[in-house]
Order: structure tokens, then sequence, then C-alpha cells
């Protein structure tokens, strides 16, 4: 929603970029400030002073503080990327994704080849353990433990990632 703030005797960002008089009706004034001048600057470059005005008369009242936001940043990102602007952050975003997906199935890897080493070593200390072939649950002095079978684990479906 847009601010409800009493508007002082100075111009929006807008008009004063633009030269011109800033009016008590300007559509610019609630979503570009007087104290952000780089805000329309970037916003007006890509897009042009006429689109942004089509833009927020064609947006209803309620979310044109939303779109505002919406056309800074996909300002910003075009001016920082001309090429590919939102979509090549887009594309950026996704890749850094499947890395950290990759690292997640390898830490998980990791972790269950060591509680694997964990519970193999538990195993031939002098403790007695009864496995339940049913249930795949093992039961020794130390309480229930899990039983994984961890070699049946395929690792050769991490190997089209290159490990860091």
């Amino acid at each position: 929603m847009k601010s409800q703030e009493p508007r002082s005797s100075s111009s929006c960002a807008a008009c004063k970029f633009l030269k011109r008089r800033c009016t008590p009706n300007c559509q610019f004034a609630p979503y570009f400030r007087s104290d952000e001048p780089k805000k329309f600057a970037k916003v007006h470059k890509v897009f042009g002073a006429s689109n942004v005005s089509k833009i927020l008369n064609g947006v209803p009242e309620q979310q044109r503080e939303d779109t505002v936001n919406s056309l800074v940043y996909e300002a910003e990102v075009r001016l920082h990327d001309p090429v590919y602007g939102c979509i090549g952050a887009i594309a950026s975003l996704q890749q850094k994704m499947v890395e950290l997906q990759h690292d997640l199935i390898l830490a998980r890897a990791r972790l269950a080849c060591y509680v694997d080493q964990q519970y193999s070593s538990s195993i031939y200390d002098d403790q007695y353990v009864n496995m339940d072939p049913l249930s795949g649950i093992q039961e020794g002095n130390n309480g229930l433990v899990d039983n994984f079978n961890h070699n049946s684990l395929d690792f050769d479906q991490f190997s089209q990632f290159p490990f860091p």
C-alpha cells in the first residue's frame, strides 16, 4: 500500500528528474520520494516516464507500490545485465539451486557412510545384537538402532556432478 504521509513542498524524484513542477496529484510522488533520485532515474532509463505512467494507470491503486518496487528491481537488473536482465538472474539462481541440491545429496551420502561406519564398529564391540529380519531394526544393549543398508547406495548417481 502507498504511504499516506503528508507531502512536503519539494518535488518528487520523478518531477525533479524530468525538471517539471510536481503537482499535488502527481502519480509518481507517492512512490518516488525526493530523497531517492536514483530510484526514478534507473526506472526512467529502462522504461521511460510515459511507459511507467501507463503501467501505473493500468494497475489497481493498492498494487502500485509493489508494481513500482518490481519496476525498480527489473530496471536495476537490466542495467547490470543488459542482455539477459531478470532472466539471467533467474537462471543464475536456478544454477545455484542445482549446486546446493548436489551439495545436499553429497552431504547426505557422506552422513549415511559415517552412520554406517559408526554402526558397523558398534556391532563388533562385545555387544549382544539381535536383528528382526521383518522390520529391519536391530536391537542391542544401546536400544533400537535403524538398520541402514548403505552398501546399496548407488554413488554413480553422483558422478554427473563435479565434486567440490
